[in-house]
């Protein structure tokens, strides 16, 4: 699947790995799984609830997690992946 970076990813993403350096290969091997399995098991990707319903998450360690959605394109009608947020379980929920 086709994975889409929003504006704040990239802030929250910038921001994350400079205090965690060694977490942005982890994130970014994390992100091409995502795009290869959405469910692949070692992603324990699951559904949110609350405010944050509608979107799902994954981990990328420890206390790291990758908020996304899953959107249909509207020029090509493919689903896409759409990365919305990264941090701390505190930073993302």
């Amino acid at each position: 699947m086709k994975i889409v970076v929003s504006n704040k990813f990239k802030r929250s993403f910038r921001k994350f790995t400079r205090r965690n350096t060694k977490l942005q290969i982890k994130i970014e091997e994390v992100i091409g799984r995502l795009s290869e399995d959405v469910f692949d098991s070692s992603l324990g990707t699951h559904k949110l609830e609350g405010k944050l319903a509608e979107l799902l998450a994954c981990s990328c360690g420890y206390d790291c997690r990758i908020v996304f959605a899953i959107e249909t394109d509207k020029e090509t009608k493919e689903k896409v992946i759409v990365l919305l947020d990264v941090g701390t379980d505190d930073e993302v929920y």
